[in-house]
C-alpha cells in the first residue's frame, strides 16, 4: 500500500513539473495533458508493485518479467516518447523512427529535464539530462533529426542554463 502512495505522489510530482517546463515552453495545454495514461491501471499498478523511487519502475517490471507492459502501453499512447515515432518502411522493410513533430519534441526535452529533478533531487544539475542522453543509446534509435535537435536543446541547457534554453525553445514554430 506504501508503495502505492509513494507512486502516486512521484508520478503527480514530475507532472506538475512537467506542465510547468511545457509553459516556459510554449506548450501549456500540451502540458496538462503530459503523461495521464500512468493513472491507468495498466501502468499505474505494475509502477505501484515495482515501485524504486530513485528510478522508472519499468526497469524493476522488465528485471522480473523479461519485458514492461506499462511501458509498452504508455509508449503507445504518448508521443513525447520517440519509440512511439516509428512506422514499416515500405522500401527497406523494416520498422524504423520517424521524424517527430516539434511539439512532441518540446515535450520530450520538458520531460526528461523533469524526470531528472524528479529522480535526482536536490543532486540534480543542468549537466544531467545532458549526461543521460549521451550515456544511453536513445540518440542511435530516434530519428537522427530528432535527436539534433534534441541533443542540441540539452547542451543548450547545460551551457546557458534553463531560462535561457526555454525562451528559445519557445521562440521556435512549426
Amino acid at each position: 500500500m506504501w508503495h502505492f502512495v509513494k507512486h502516486f505522489f512521484t508520478v503527480t510530482k514530475h507532472r506538475h513539473v512537467v506542465i510547468m517546463h511545457c509553459a516556459k515552453a510554449g506548450i501549456f495545454w500540451q502540458g496538462l495533458f503530459h503523461d495521464l495514461s500512468k493513472y491507468s491501471p495498466t501502468e499505474f499498478i505494475p509502477g505501484a508493485r515495482f515501485y524504486l523511487g530513485d528510478r522508472s519502475p519499468t526497469e524493476a517490471e522488465r528485471k522480473e518479467l523479461g519485458y514492461s507492459a506499462a511501458w509498452m502501453h504508455h509508449k503507445g499512447r504518448n508521443k513525447h516518447h520517440f519509440e512511439y515515432w516509428t512506422d514499416y518502411n515500405i522500401k527497406t522493410r523494416r520498422i524504423e523512427a520517424v521524424k517527430m513533430p516539434l511539439r512532441y519534441v518540446k515535450e520530450m526535452f520538458c520531460d526528461r529535464v523533469a524526470a531528472g529533478k524528479i529522480y535526482l533531487g536536490k543532486n540534480y544539475t543542468n549537466d544531467n539530462p545532458i549526461d543521460y542522453f549521451m550515456g544511453g543509446n536513445a540518440r542511435n534509435i530516434m530519428h537522427p533529426e530528432t535527436a539534433a535537435l534534441l541533443e542540441g536543446w540539452l547542451r543548450m541547457l547545460q551551457k546557458e542554463g534553463e531560462e535561457k534554453t526555454f525562451a528559445y525553445i519557445k521562440s521556435i514554430k512549426e
